[in-house]
């Protein structure tokens, strides 16, 4: 006796559609549908809204935005304070992830040790990175303010005191100084990570062969953290692009100008000036660079 198979065209939906989530390609595309709904929304819209602004003029009032093309674009290249923000955000940015990588990466290797207290030692450098910059940001302004407790100890060693955050030249740096402490306890952990992966025995083998401490850090430790390090610079630097809380706490953006970063001038010219079509296309220029960096990551990620 033969039995006839039905084609799928003839057997019932219900089967059809069973058969069809048995795929694994199809049971996970079903999966992950609410989670790309959700980034849909909250993501990928904005951006593209986003980019629709920055091709208009106008705001948000009866009189509603009107469509101007590259105009917005022409005028962040021809404006000053642009530039001058862009090279404050340069500054700003390499000013922190220098510092941000060289002080946790040496307090890794001297803390990847099994000696007494390490583990509160840890934990005192990462407690940094888990309080509010809004809060960390008061604090550091109470201290560097002209009658403050830096000035007052500086003022015990006889050194005048110094107009830390109405002085152009010294702003920057103290946002510089909150910042490398803000981020020191997160790349901390990062690269305690990454060297409890390296084998313990290439260290024994190097120093059976004689390599002192600075050998070992530069032939073993480095080679072996490059991809680390690679992802902690990466991460610190769009940490530093993103920074916003700061200098609206420390300083507003003064004095003259000289610690306005990105994303604030973005919110200044947004949300005071009402300029959004000029904010949204310096904001396409700070995502272009953002997303720039994120590719460098993964790429570099995928290539180890």
């Amino acid at each position: 006796m033969t039995t006839v198979r039905k084609s799928a065209s003839e057997q019932p939906f219900s089967e059809r559609l069973a058969v069809a989530i048995d795929r694994e390609e199809v049971a996970a595309g079903i999966f992950l549908l609410p989670a790309l709904l959700i980034l849909g929304v909250f993501l990928a819209f904005p951006i593209i809204y986003l980019g629709y602004l920055s091709f208009t003029g106008g705001s948000f009032t009866r009189a509603g935005v009107h469509w101007v093309g590259v105009r917005n674009y022409l005028r962040l290249l021809l404006t000053p304070d642009f530039w001058q923000v862009i090279g404050n955000t340069l500054y700003f940015t390499i000013g922190t992830v220098m510092p941000s990588i060289a002080i946790p990466l040496g307090l890794a290797v001297l803390l990847n040790r099994n000696l007494p207290g390490v583990g509160i030692l840890r934990t005192i450098y990462f407690i940094p990175s888990i309080v509010s910059l809004v809060a960390a940001g008061l604090g550091f302004r109470w201290l560097f303010q002209f009658d403050g407790a830096i000035n007052s100890l500086i003022g015990n060693w006889g050194i005048e005191k110094i107009a830390w955050l109405s002085d152009s030249f010294w702003a920057m740096p103290v946002i510089i100084v909150l910042s490398v402490w803000k981020q020191i306890g997160f790349n901390l952990v990062v690269f305690l990570a990454g060297l409890q992966a390296i084998p313990s025995n290439r260290y024994e083998a190097a120093e059976l062969d004689g390599a002192d401490r600075w050998q070992q850090f530069w032939y073993i430790t480095w080679p072996g953290m490059r991809s680390t390090i690679v992802f902690a610079a990466i991460t610190t630097t769009i940490f530093t692009l993103k920074s916003f809380e700061q200098v609206y706490v420390i300083t507003g953006g003064g004095p003259l100008n000289s610690t306005n970063l990105l994303v604030y001038y973005i919110y200044d010219r947004a949300f005071a000036q009402f300029d959004f079509g000029y904010a949204a296309a310096a904001a396409m220029v700070l995502l272009a660079f953002t997303a720039g960096l994120v590719y460098l990551q993964l790429r570099t990620s995928t290539q180890e």
